[in-house]
């Protein structure tokens, strides 16, 4: 469990460090994306945020091989909510009452899930599994290809449930390679499902992201990449609880995803003029 919240720490710190870089870069020259790129890759900022997603990525793994899927990706879900509170600190951005609440809401979840996780299911997975997973990832890619002639709202829902999807593909793959040789690897579909399906996640991210409301693509990436594959870990790999805190387990993690949609606007760090904080005596708009 200490390896999946190391992840989302990591996550949400790069995200945060990854949006000031790149608002760095845009005020120091114009041109496209590759020359926007090109000078953020010169930031040490930039740079930091790649390195910690790269050891965000191995905690991830280390975290699937120990504990139930349903456990990491609840706690990779709350990465939101480490990019909410890194952006009030560095990016000056204001959370609203409301905020503050789902931050504490995530934490509360995530400490009954700690608290309920057994360990990680004591089945491999069966070959028709992991020929699943590879049609999956393959499935992504294709609704992503529908999911871009779609109009706004509906397109980002779309194209960040498919990037969830594919993300939840890898989590699964993870637990189905059983062996690193190089020969076992080349002949595992789930190999080629964690490949494609990471690969996929990320094009579907990117698009939905720049074309979309960030809330909503966060929304669908969320529900995406955590229900589908911590349903798989239960079913098919034997994932359980604790003895009698199955039903604990089933509360954190409804309320550790319930306070992720509600930081769902952090999908995307903000890069322009600090939200304001909403009165205290209105409801947020």
């Amino acid at each position: 469990m200490l390896c999946a919240l190391g992840a989302a720490v990591c996550f949400g710190t790069a995200t945060v460090l990854q949006a000031m870089a790149t608002r760095e870069a845009a005020d120091t020259g114009g041109g496209g994306d590759a020359a926007l790129l090109l000078r953020a890759l010169r930031q040490w900022r930039y740079l930091a945020g790649l390195a910690l997603d790269g050891l965000g990525f191995l905690l991830q793994i280390a975290a699937l091989r120990s504990i139930p899927i349903y456990a990491v990706g609840a706690a990779l879900a709350s990465s939101l909510a480490v990019t909410a509170v890194v952006a009030a600190k560095l990016l000056r951005v204001r959370l609203s009452g409301v905020e503050w609440g789902a931050v504490a809401v995530v934490c509360a979840g995530l400490a009954m899930l700690g608290l309920a996780s057994g360990t990680e299911g004591d089945r491999g997975g069966s070959a028709a599994l992991k020929y699943a997973m590879l049609g999956t990832a393959v499935g992504v890619l294709l609704l992503g290809t529908v999911g871009g002639r779609l109009p706004g709202r509906g397109r980002a829902l779309l194209l960040g449930l498919g990037a969830g999807f594919g993300f939840g593909v890898v989590e699964v793959a993870v637990r189905l390679i059983d062996s690193l040789k190089p020969s076992d690897l080349l002949t595992n579909p789930a190999t080629y499902a964690l490949l494609l399906g990471g690969g996929a996640a990320f094009l579907l991210l990117t698009s939905a992201l720049q074309r979309g409301s960030v809330t909503t693509a966060t929304a669908g990436i969320v529900i995406g990449e955590t229900i589908g594959p911590a349903a798989v870990g239960v079913v098919w790999l034997g994932d359980r609880t604790r003895e009698g805190l199955t039903w604990l387990a089933v509360l954190g993690f409804v309320v550790a995803v319930a306070g992720a949609l509600l930081l769902a606007r952090f999908g995307e760090a903000p890069t322009a003029n600090p939200t304001p904080v909403a009165e205290p005596t209105r409801p947020r708009s």
